[in-house]
């Protein structure tokens, strides 16, 4: 294995901080946020993919001016020596949670846990705790009628989380 070879995973990744580093520098506010960032390599064009959200909410507008911003500083510092795409977007409902920011965010809407011992769990995200999350959760008793518990999951225990859409 030739040494550049083996060097080339680090090089990525702090290719990938360092994009980090200038999209949180380009963000309008403390309430925007970057979720991810990553550097896929597709041959002769690599992309780069920067999720970003906001406290209240994301918009298009942002996206954009972030997003030329980014290309720019990209372009002046070199860090890509090859043709690239670069996509900034929000996460969007199906990209899973994974940040206590974003978990907070979401307080009072219906999610999903996935946990590593494989049980899904649904219910109201209630609260975001230093190393936990709070849902209130419906529990069939052994009648028809269901009742209404807090329970508390570890986030070493949550393997993945995502928003539940309503159209009520």
């Amino acid at each position: 294995m030739s040494p550049l070879f083996r060097l080339l995973p680090n090089i990525i990744m702090s290719t990938k901080q360092v994009i980090e580093e200038i999209v949180e520098k380009h963000l309008p506010d403390e309430s925007h946020f970057v979720v991810e960032v990553q550097i896929i390599d597709k041959g002769a064009k690599s992309q780069v993919k920067i999720l970003i959200d906001a406290d209240a909410g994301l918009n298009i507008d942002t996206c954009a001016i972030v997003s030329r911003q980014v290309a720019e500083e990209i372009e002046a510092k070199e860090l890509l020596d090859e043709a690239y795409i670069l996509e900034v977007s929000s996460p969007g409902l199906d990209f899973p949670l994974s940040s206590r920011r974003q978990y907070e965010k979401n307080i009072g809407r219906k999610i999903k846990v996935s946990l590593e011992d494989g049980k899904d769990i649904e219910g109201e995200l209630l609260a975001v705790e230093a190393t936990a999350i709070q849902l209130k959760i419906k529990v069939k008793g052994k009648g028809k009628k269901a009742t209404e518990e807090t329970f508390s999951i570890a986030f070493d225990q949550i393997k993945k989380s995502i928003v539940l859409v309503s159209f009520k």
